[in-house]
């Protein structure tokens, strides 16, 4: 048998870097997905020489040219996608709700909400090709309604209008497609990575990459015995 791909958008760096090593070290064929090929090139270069089997592999998530031609390239190569993340994302203006333009809004919209709808509805029939297939959505615990209004919740402060918004929407996104997909065997969930030290944030959060791409990965693995639907950080569930 083959070996079991998967295709991660926003892969060259961070969060989604990691998650693409993890997963090679456990065998996985990896399409590393980013939107500069050069930098995704270098990133690859990287994880090959740690014995990865890694192709990298030009996708922007706005373009429905890209996102198609990336379909084509692994439809060609492997025939089926066995996991498709969606981690491809952006934090867009860090302000009061009352002064984020709405153009920053749609921005933001456009990465991580309809950017993962885009390329889940591309890749579809590649994720159908697999004996049984997992699809994960990165999305943040900025994205909890319970936890944004719990007073006692250490994200309670952070009233990010466009960025909260997009992960809640793209929690819903997640719902829409397990309840589809359950028929065809493919898993869906959402995974929070935790407050991660990374570009969004200005290497200000309090967990490592190692630690934030633990959960993805293991969502990324599950067997068709595994939950679907669901919202998970670490071992456990995130309120939606």
């Amino acid at each position: 048998m083959s070996a079991k791909t998967v295709l991660i958008t926003g892969a060259n760096k961070s969060i989604g870097f990691e998650t693409a090593r993890q997963l090679g070290r456990r065998g996985y064929r990896i399409w590393l997905g980013s939107r500069d090929i050069g930098r995704g090139e270098e990133a690859a270069t990287v994880l090959a020489t740690e014995g990865i089997d890694v192709r990298p592999i030009e996708i922007d998530v706005l373009s429905e040219d890209a996102v198609r031609a990336a379909a084509a390239r692994v439809k060609a190569v492997d025939g089926k996608l066995d996991v498709l993340i969606n981690n491809a994302g952006i934090p867009g203006e860090m302000t009061n709700p009352s002064q984020q333009s709405v153009d920053d809004i749609r921005h933001i919209y456009e990465t991580n909400v309809f950017g993962p709808i885009r390329v889940t509805q591309a890749f579809l029939p590649l994720l159908k090709a697999a004996p049984q297939a997992n699809i994960v959505m990165v999305s943040s615990g900025l994205g909890s309604l319970g936890w944004l209004t719990d007073p006692e919740n250490e994200f309670y402060g952070v009233n990010i209008l466009g960025y909260n918004s997009s992960k809640t929407a793209l929690n819903a996104v997640t719902v829409s497609f397990a309840k589809e997909l359950a028929e065809a065997g493919i898993k869906v969930n959402a995974a929070d990575p935790g407050y991660t030290a990374t570009d969004f944030n200005g290497h200000s959060g309090y967990r490592t990459v190692e630690q934030a791409a633990e959960v993805i990965v293991r969502l990324a693995m599950l067997d068709r015995d595994g939950p679907t639907a669901g919202y998970f950080f670490d071992e456990g569930l995130v309120p939606w």
